[in-house]
């Protein structure tokens, strides 16, 4: 459950407290975007105006707690989540009875405004459940959703996602879909949704290997539909079809905003929450927006990339999701090109700048995969631009098509002259010991 995930962190000391009441348009994340700059800490706001929920924020916004999460070792995200993603687990879920859940209306949440500009309250960490309208696969995923009323959510369906598909089915047959919207999900609900199985998989079984068992649901009171039993807040509803209304502007995972379109209408038919529940804030493209997507993403490549280039030890898409970088253990000449052309496929939406790096390069610091490009070869040869190659699926105007390519690794069969200097006992050594407090 979420409640024990926060108690987690708070006996690691990785969660900050703000009791203080906060506003919840721009103040709350004002503050959660200022201790962000700071830290990685998780922030759990005791007092929101206007509504009896706390809300926990940067809960996932540290690759580390991302790995631990997983148990992932050496900081290797990809190659752990690849094998959970492998096991199989049946059953995936059991059904279990509760009647502590009690109803409550939209409004009573934390209606959280982020952005300057926003069109109005969203809710950011919107896992979305649904069953694909012919086999009943549940398909979990993230969907901005902005806040109209207790009974109408607007909602931007991604192009890509399985979710969009579903309504597309459904819509064709004059049908609405129906739906459930997490908005507490305990980690492996809320980890299993930033993945992307093929169509037709089921994220509640990523979910299940997470936890070591089979995902506890529970039965939605207005629809045909079971849900995450420890999910703490859940709103149930349908997406009605052949209608569309006006959403945003908002502030997206890139940092610009995406204007005013028109957009999804997601119908509330019930709102349930668990006594002493705490919702999830998300300030899209902050860390604990990237970081998750980031992990997921770069897992995706890697399972390609190694599939067609062997010795590729780890991926990362870090600082920014459009960008992949491949840790190599190289093996001949031209190993980096060619786990950079494997590269270019793996993802479509999101490969814009590929950099492959040897073995001793930390791919999750760009400014050591820039010391490794600038400071092992030549600038010209080692890198290549390819034209008016399509990118990210929402881009009009082309502004993320091309592809560069950086062969950032050594030069082949002159490794030993790009051994790293050492201090020996750099990395060791306890400053504490060494240093004193400079006197007042």
């Amino acid at each position: 459950m979420l409640r024990e995930f926060l108690a987690d962190l708070d006996a690691r000391g990785e969660l900050l407290h703000v009791d203080r009441t906060v506003e919840p348009r721009h103040e709350l994340a004002a503050i959660a975007v200022a201790a962000q700059r700071e830290g990685e800490e998780a922030l759990l706001f005791h007092s929101v105006a206007g509504s009896d929920f706390p809300v926990a924020i940067n809960l996932y916004g540290s690759h580390a707690r991302l790995c631990r999460l997983i148990g992932a070792e050496g900081l290797s995200f990809a190659p752990r989540w690849l094998e959970l993603q492998r096991q199989a687990m049946a059953p995936m879920t059991r059904t279990v009875e509760s009647d502590e859940f009690r109803e409550c209306r939209l409004s009573d949440l934390p209606l959280i405004t982020y952005h300057a500009r926003d069109g109005g309250p969203y809710f950011t960490s919107a896992i979305y459940a649904a069953k694909e309208p012919d086999t009943g696969a549940i398909n979990l995923s993230f969907h901005r959703s902005m806040f109209i009323s207790d009974e109408e959510l607007r909602v931007r369906l991604g192009g890509t996602h399985d979710l969009t598909r579903y309504q597309a089915k459904a819509e064709e047959r004059g049908q609405p879909l129906e739906a459930a919207l997490i908005l507490s999900a305990p980690p492996e609900i809320f980890l299993a949704a930033c993945t992307s199985l093929p169509y037709g998989e089921s994220e509640l079984g990523l979910a299940a290997n997470l936890r070591g068992g089979p995902v506890p649901m529970r039965k939605c009171r207005t629809i045909d539909m079971e849900v995450p039993a420890e999910a703490d807040i859940v709103v149930e509803g349908r997406f009605l079809p052949r209608e569309r209304r006006d959403e945003g502007p908002f502030g997206e995972f890139m940092g610009y905003y995406v204007e005013v379109g028109p957009n999804h209408v997601f119908e509330v038919t019930a709102v349930t929450c668990r006594p002493g529940a705490t919702m999830h804030g998300l300030v899209c493209g902050s860390t604990e927006d990237l970081r998750p997507l980031e992990a997921a993403t770069a897992a995706r490549i890697y399972e390609h990339v190694s599939k067609q280039v062997p010795g590729v030890i780890d991926v990362s898409c870090r600082p920014n999701v459009m960008i992949t970088i491949i840790r190599l253990k190289k093996q001949y000449e031209g190993h980096g090109k060619h786990a950079l052309l494997a590269a270019l496929g793996s993802h479509l939406d999101y490969n814009k700048v590929c950099i492959a790096v040897d073995e001793d390069v930390d791919i999750y610091d760009l400014d050591d995969v820039m010391w490794a490009y600038l400071t092992r070869g030549r600038a010209d040869t080692r890198a290549m631009i390819l034209n008016d190659i399509p990118g990210f699926y929402r881009d009009p105007h082309k502004d993320h098509w091309g592809r560069l390519i950086i062969d950032a690794t050594a030069p082949w069969g002159r490794e030993a002259e790009f051994v790293r200097k050492s201090v020996p006992g750099a990395d060791t050594i306890d400053l504490a010991a060494w240093l004193r407090t400079p006197r007042r």
